[in-house]
């Protein structure tokens, strides 16, 4: 039953749950971290770790796509972001990060990120991005918004990507365009294509379900939140803390599992992730992988230079999110974050070992399993 509070008269309204607001329980039984896995597998593609990335270019160059592929995770370009508009990308995100560090102005940089991204997608510069990955053979995945997905989507798949990211700050099944223009049918348009879709973002259990039954292979829940860089709270109100929005999600999963008699849809939690303990939280809660922005952004491969900002900062009229810096001093290499050795007490290093030691404590050899473990809510 959900618990429903009451905000004012003949107003309620549900509680729910952040990643820090609950804990792991761990059973009787401990393993070994070495005898834990952490791999799993979408449409036809097996990952060696649970990590997508955010799809922004202050993190996801071709190159860095390629780094973390060979790694076990999944890179996601920017279809609609400056690989896709700027010949000489590397020079463009060093103007912004010096304006970043050296301009009294905070909107500063925002406003130059709008005026890139006003430039033209060119799709000869984003087939290249593309083959660049593709050429090195890992999985080659990259985001498009729903506004454009009808525009750009053959033309990447004349590129040769393997996955299509439909993803926004919020998704429904059927996007609805300027008046006249006919909308994006997401289960039409899914089902026309040859490439395997992951789509989101969701929060609720009802939009996540549509979008499992337009066919889509996985379901990106969250709104890509982190701390200091936020997309929808201060801007559009609009926010379901992740705990709960990933068991909701999760139970989408397994009431679809039961409508199809067996068709399998990941969940993909996207917010909130900062640390290990963090991304345990999110796969004890149902998810299946998660995306991370920032946490990544840190480590030395990243073209962002020790900054972050979300790819909604660059919206031409409501930017969402701002340039973080997410580096001091030294940066970690991505083998660093990912696996280690770590001398941060804190967890922002070795997320990948820190899960696998999470799962060992409790029990789990697996992800799926570990998704049945305990929890608790905090008082």
């Amino acid at each position: 039953m959900r618990d429903l509070v009451e905000i004012g008269m003949g107003r309620t309204a549900r509680r729910t749950y952040e990643l820090d607001d609950i804990d792991i329980v761990p059973s009787r039984r401990t393993r070994s971290s070495k005898e834990v896995s952490t791999t799993w597998q979408i449409d036809a593609y097996r990952f060696d770790i649970p990590l997508l990335t955010h799809p922004t270019d202050a993190l996801v160059s071709p190159s860095f796509a390629i780094e973390l592929g060979r790694r076990g995770g999944l890179g996601v370009i920017n279809g609609e972001g400056l690989w896709g508009r700027h010949a000489d990308v590397e020079a463009k995100l060093a103007e912004l990060v010096h304006l970043a560090e050296t301009d009294d102005d905070p909107d500063a940089p925002i406003a130059r990120l709008q005026e890139l991204h006003a430039a033209p997608i060119q799709p000869n510069l984003l087939a290249a991005a593309v083959a660049q990955v593709r050429d090195a053979g890992v999985t080659t995945a990259v985001r498009v918004s729903p506004q454009n997905a009808r525009a750009l989507t053959p033309e990447l798949v004349k590129a040769g990507i393997d996955l299509l990211v439909i993803h926004g700050t919020i998704i429904s099944a059927e996007h609805v365009a300027n008046s006249g223009s006919e909308p994006l049918n997401l289960k039409t348009f899914i089902s026309e294509l040859d490439v395997p879709v992951v789509a989101g973002g969701v929060s609720d259990h009802r939009t996540a379900l549509h979008l499992m039954r337009t066919g889509a292979a996985g379901v990106i829940v969250g709104y890509g939140s982190t701390e200091g860089a936020t997309t929808t709270g201060e801007v559009l109100g609009i926010g379901v803390p992740m705990a709960t929005a990933i068991a909701d999600a999760a139970a989408a999963r397994r009431d679809y599992l039961d409508e199809t008699g067996g068709r399998y849809v990941h969940v993909i939690a996207d917010g909130d992730i900062a640390t290990s303990g963090d991304l345990a939280k999110a796969i004890a809660c149902g998810a299946d992988a998660a995306v991370l922005g920032a946490p990544l952004a840190a480590c030395a491969e990243a073209p962002g230079g020790g900054w972050y900002w979300p790819s909604a900062a660059a919206h031409p009229s409501v930017p969402r999110g701002a340039l973080l810096p997410v580096s001091f001093g030294e940066r970690p290499s991505l083998d660093q974050v990912l696996t280690g050795p770590s001398d941060d007490p804190f967890g922002s290093l070795n997320l990948v070992g820190g899960l696998r030691r999470s799962m060992a404590k409790s029990g789990y050899s697996d992800l799926k399993e570990f998704q049945k473990v305990g929890l608790t809510v905090r008082a």
